[in-house]
């Protein structure tokens, strides 16, 4: 499974992006896609998940109302659409997917096995 974030840039405080994620290769309807974002000097962190089959979410709290992550009509996408971003956002943002991931443990990044290359998020003041 190859991944591909796109979608980020510059924005100001309180703008909105939206992320996207392409998976080709061998995937299936069970991946779980979850979104992470490293800040510099910081460990990574877990932002959004989505189950590609039911479409359940999971949010990080500072992304609960703020962030949402769906599932784009075409079977191999996915989205973070960003609003109210604040400085502290800032990050590059990766996603990643796993095919037979529990719950629990969507938030954890050691649970993924494929990784796009980020796309860099700069939210300015």
């Amino acid at each position: 499974v190859q991944l591909q974030a796109f979608g980020g840039g510059p924005v100001q405080a309180g703008g909105s992006l939206r992320l996207s994620c392409t998976s080709s290769g061998r995937t299936s309807r069970r991946y779980v896609v979850g979104w992470f974002r490293q800040a510099p000097g910081k460990e990574r962190e877990f932002v959004a998940a989505i189950s590609w089959s039911d479409r359940t979410t999971d949010y990080a709290d500072s992304a609960k109302g703020r962030f949402a992550i769906s599932r784009g009509t075409a079977e191999n996408t996915v989205y973070l659409q960003m609003n109210s971003l604040k400085p502290e956002d800032t990050a590059v943002y990766y996603c990643a997917a796993e095919g037979t991931l529990i719950r629990s443990s969507w938030t954890m990044s050691s649970g993924y096995d494929y990784w796009g290359q980020g796309t860099k998020v700069t939210v300015s003041s």
